[in-house]
C-alpha cells in the first residue's frame, strides 16, 4: 500500500507519519501544498491512500481536485467543526479532526483496509459540494442553553454564563462562571455540531473554551499555548500544537 500526507503544516505531518509508522505504514512522500502537490501528482503513480489536510499554505486542497483526476482513497484531516464534516462522512473514507488521535487513525485505516470496493468507488467524493459547504456554510442555530440535573431539580444553564466544557472519567462537564461543573448527558464529539464555532473553541481533545472567559495566554512548551480563565484553574488548558495556528486565528 502507498500512502502520501498533503499537509501545510510540517510539524504535523511529521507526527502524523510518526503515528503511521507505529501501525506499519510507511509514508512514501509528504507534500505541503497546492502547487506542490499538482507538480507531484503530474509526475508520479497515484498513491493507494491519501491522508489530506483540506487548508493549505496556498489554498484549499479541493483545487489539486479541479485539475487532476486522483485516483486515490482519501482519508481528510482537519480542523473544521463537525457540522461541516458530515459530508466527509457520506462521501469519503473516513475523516480526522486535528489534533489526530491514535485511537481514531487506526480505526480509519481499519476501514479502508476492510473495504474491498474499486479505486473508483473509492473516489466518489463531491469536491465541490464539499467545498462550497466549507466556503458557504448553512446558517443553523447553534445551543443557546443546557438543561442539569442538580439534586431533584433542573436547571436551565446558558450558554453564556459556560466557560468551558470537558472531558474527565468519561463523563462531560460544563464548568460555569459561579465556579461549578455539571455533568451533562452528551459527549464532546456530540457539542462539536451544538456550539457556535465563533464562541468556543477546542483546544485539544479534553476542553472547549470559551473566548469570552479567556482571562489570560502564555507561551507553553513544544510552541503551544496554555489558556487561563476567568475562572476554572483545576487544570492546565494547553492548545495542541496542531491547533496552534487555527487557535490564533479564531481568536482575530
Amino acid at each position: 500500500m502507498t500512502v502520501i500526507i498533503i499537509e501545510d503544516e510540517k510539524p504535523a505531518a511529521r507526527r502524523l507519519e510518526r503515528m503511521l509508522n507505529k501501525i506499519d505504514i510507511e509514508v512514501s512522500t509528504m507534500l505541503h501544498s497546492v502547487e506542490e502537490s499538482l507538480n507531484w501528482f503530474q509526475k508520479n503513480k497515484h498513491p493507494d491512500l491519501i491522508f489530506l489536510d483540506i487548508q493549505l499554505s496556498d489554498g484549499l486542497s479541493f483545487e489539486i481536485f479541479e485539475v487532476i483526476d486522483v485516483k486515490s482513497a482519501i482519508i481528510f484531516t482537519t480542523a473544521y467543526d463537525e457540522y461541516a464534516l458530515q459530508a466527509f462522512k457520506l462521501n469519503s473514507i473516513d475523516y480526522l479532526l486535528k489534533p489526530i488521535d491514535d485511537i481514531d487513525l487506526k480505526k480509519a485505516v481499519d476501514k479502508f483496509n476492510s473495504r474491498n470496493s474499486s479505486q473508483n468507488q473509492l473516489m466518489a467524493v463531491d469536491f465541490n459540494d464539499i467545498k462550497n459547504l466549507l466556503i458557504n456554510p448553512v446558517e443553523r442555530p447553534y445551543k443557546k442553553r443546557f438543561a442539569v440535573k442538580v439534586g431533584q431539580h433542573i436547571k436551565l444553564i446558558n450558554i453564556e454564563e459556560i466557560e468551558c466544557f470537558y472531558s474527565e472519567n468519561k463523563g462531560t462537564y460544563a464548568f460555569t462562571n459561579d465556579g461549578r461543573s455539571h455533568l451533562l448527558d452528551c459527549t464532546l464529539e456530540e457539542l462539536e455540531t451544538e456550539l457556535s464555532p465563533s464562541i468556543f473553541f477546542r483546544t485539544n481533545r479534553k476542553f472547549f473554551v470559551n473566548v469570552n472567559a479567556i482571562k489570560d495566554m502564555v507561551s507553553y512548551t513544544n510552541s503551544r499555548i496554555q489558556v487561563k480563565l476567568t475562572s476554572y484553574n483545576f487544570e492546565d488548558i494547553i492548545v495542541a500544537r496542531e491547533r496552534v495556528k487555527d487557535f490564533k486565528d479564531w481568536l482575530e
